[in-house]
């Protein structure tokens, strides 16, 4: 769990100087909301090792889901601090260790032949879709939209 926590500090390190660099947000401005980005990742990591029957990102997006409802004391400087990071800043550094990642084990990537790029693009389509009809339900309920 240590080294899960310093590797998602590093990368919320190189995403506060992307979106430095990339979106003129100063590091110290974004710092907190990075902070919240990282402490509600380590909450998750630490529920799936509690209850390992779900993955990693039902539980970490549980965690940031909840803290941004507004039954949740705080939300809305929790999303106006998370709100200073910009997604691409974010998933830069994400996706260039998931490429470092996949490098290191091209052999098993192999293995697992064309039948992943399919269920990938299922996952990730039906994410999406999910997400975005919460959203679309949240923002009715709220009068936003």
């Amino acid at each position: 769990m240590l080294e899960k926590t310093k590797v998602l500090v590093l990368i919320g390190v190189i995403a506060i100087l992307g979106n430095w660099v990339g979106y003129g947000v100063s590091p110290v401005q974004a710092l907190p909301g990075m902070l919240l980005i990282v402490l509600f990742t380590v909450i998750g990591l630490g529920l799936n090792k509690l209850i390992p029957k779900m993955p990693a990102v039902v539980w970490i997006s549980l965690i940031a889901l909840i803290a941004t409802t507004p039954i949740f004391p705080g939300n809305e400087w929790i999303v106006a601090k998370t709100a200073e990071i910009n997604f691409m800043a974010l998933a830069t550094p994400i996706l260039a260790y998931a490429g470092l990642s996949l490098g290191k084990d091209l052999e098993s990537f192999k293995k697992l032949g064309w039948r992943i790029v399919v269920i990938s693009l299922v996952v990730y389509t039906g994410t999406f879709l999910f997400a975005t009809l919460f959203a679309e339900i949240v923002f009715k309920l709220q009068g936003r939209f």
